[in-house]
């Protein structure tokens, strides 16, 4: 079975959902001014989501939304770092 080239596009279902989190929780401090998330507002999310809200799909989902940010953000530093 082959995999999908593709396969970050499929796995984000509504994009700018951690943006807007973040953005209504932290405000403009967790981000750059080019508009990126700043790495430890992604981990201070997590840990507020798990803190915070009561377990169940919505929770489960902004987690699963939060951790492919970091995972993603630690795939491009990745990416980086070889082209050099």
């Amino acid at each position: 079975m082959g995999r999908s080239k593709r396969w970050i596009q499929k796995a984000i279902k509504r994009p700018g959902r951690v943006k807007q989190y973040l953005m209504r929780v932290y405000g403009k401090r967790a981000f750059t001014r080019t508009g990126e998330i700043r790495h430890n507002y992604l981990f201070k999310a997590r840990r507020r989501v798990k803190e915070t809200m009561p377990p169940g799909p919505r929770r489960r989902s902004l987690l699963s939304a939060i951790n492919l940010a970091i995972r993603l953000e630690r795939l491009s530093k990745r990416k980086k770092k070889r082209r050099r």
